[in-house]
């Protein structure tokens, strides 16, 4: 077995494990053999952190914990198994105790706040003809269209759950900014990351979906990341 540690890969809203298609694949040209990549359902932080946990538990070495966006709020509300030895937020939330995603994002809202909208059934979703300026705007058109309609709605009420006991208190983290980001303010990314005295701070000229347009460089994140683990 590689001395590379396990990465498990986390979504945020309005996405699936598949967001980390390019991730994964840059990984693995980079010898990292042990991948998983978490499919959360996004109808609470309780139950988006139980499956995480339950994926990590299944893993007998140590595992580094990646979250993209909300994925960042549900890596510190599970990364506080013993086997997780770091945290890589890439253009995530970082909650403190008692915050909640929601929370944060009224506290200095995103440019494309109110292109989210709830449908009859309590799910939010951003208006598809909205969504490649709003998530992805620095991809090709085809593939934010692809984003677009096959976007993963949360309920509405996810954005309220608060983080109970943060692991970035206790655990070695590295933190992603998209200085372009349209779905949670630059100022919030860099405001959460400095409070959580990373490692490293990368900031990156990106919209929000830095994990799709630039991979390579979310990729050198998480291993410069794994190295220093080793």
């Amino acid at each position: 077995m590689s001395d590379k540690p396990a990465i498990v890969l986390v979504h945020g809203f309005w996405g699936g494990a598949a967001h980390w298609a390019k991730v994964i694949v840059e990984l693995d040209q980079r010898g990292y053999r042990d991948l998983h990549a978490v499919e959360n359902p996004l109808t609470s932080l309780a139950a988006d952190a139980a499956r995480t946990r339950q994926m990590i538990e299944q893993i007998d070495r140590p595992v580094l914990l990646v979250g993209h966006s909300y994925g960042g709020a549900v890596i510190t509300e599970a990364g506080d198994l013993p086997n997780v030895a770091g945290l890589v937020y890439v253009a995530a939330f970082a909650p403190d105790a008692g915050e909640s995603p929601g929370q944060i994002s009224q506290e200095l809202p995103p440019a494309a706040f109110d292109n989210i909208a709830p449908d009859s059934d309590g799910y939010l979703w951003i208006e598809q003809d909205k969504f490649g300026e709003s998530f992805c705007q620095d991809l090709p058109a085809a593939e934010q269209l692809v984003m677009a309609v096959t976007q993963k709605a949360p309920l509405a009420s996810t954005f309220g759950d608060a983080v109970t006991d943060p692991a970035w208190k206790r655990k070695p983290c590295w933190y992603q900014v998209s200085t372009e980001d349209r779905m949670i303010n630059p100022d919030n990314e860099r405001r959460m990351a400095a409070r959580m005295r990373p490692r490293v701070i990368v900031e990156l000229p990106a919209g929000h979906a830095s994990l799709a347009a630039q991979p390579q460089a979310i990729a050198d994140l998480i291993d410069s990341a794994a190295a220093e683990l080793a």
